[in-house]
């Protein structure tokens, strides 16, 4: 194991695809109080909600999605998501990403291992030109990981979302890739 910032052992961090077995867990960190606030979910989601979830991102159509969990010592702590931006055939070059991590994993090297299984995905295998996501302004760790993997803030959009009675700003960013395929030949 290695070190990281705060000195605590760095784990060692297993990622996969989300199963159906993870709607339980996946309920308890993005339901919980630390994370609930920095996300654009509902409180009170339930595992059946997210077997829901998980089943509708399997169907029909959301092949390109990638909905990824980070384990550590087999227990999930994480997950991060590619989804395409909508129906039109303009935008099929643009993702947008979701992320959470349970509070006790947070600072160990799990987000920063979430997304750079979700760039080297739309870089090198999904076809992805744009990256997009949405983090609260007052999100600095956040913000600080997204800048560190090419990400820019392209706007600030005030009165974003409604976060325990108030409403809250928000960072549109973006980030474009380095070095678009071409063909070789």
């Amino acid at each position: 194991m290695e070190k990281n910032d705060d000195k605590r052992p760095r784990p060692t961090i297993e990622l996969r695809r989300s199963e159906l077995g993870d709607a339980a867990a996946l309920a308890r960190i993005l339901s919980h109080p630390e994370v609930l606030p920095g996300l654009l979910q509902m409180p009170y989601t339930g595992e059946e909600q997210w077997k829901q979830r998980l089943t509708d991102n399997l169907g029909p159509g959301r092949a390109n999605d990638l909905h990824l969990v980070a384990l550590i010592g087999g227990e999930l702590v994480g997950s991060a998501g590619l989804h395409g931006s909508g129906p039109s055939p303009r935008r099929r070059h643009v993702m947008n990403i979701g992320m959470a991590v349970a509070p006790e994993a947070q600072g160990r090297g799990v987000g920063r291992a979430l997304m750079a299984a979700l760039v080297d995905y739309a870089d090198n295998w999904g076809q992805v030109l744009r990256l997009e996501l949405g983090v609260f302004v007052d999100n600095e760790r956040a913000i600080r990981l997204y800048k560190s993997f090419g990400f820019e803030v392209e706007g600030h959009q005030r009165g974003y979302a409604l976060r325990d009675g108030r409403y809250v700003d928000c960072y549109a960013m973006a980030r474009l890739h380095p070095n678009p395929p071409r063909w070789g030949g």
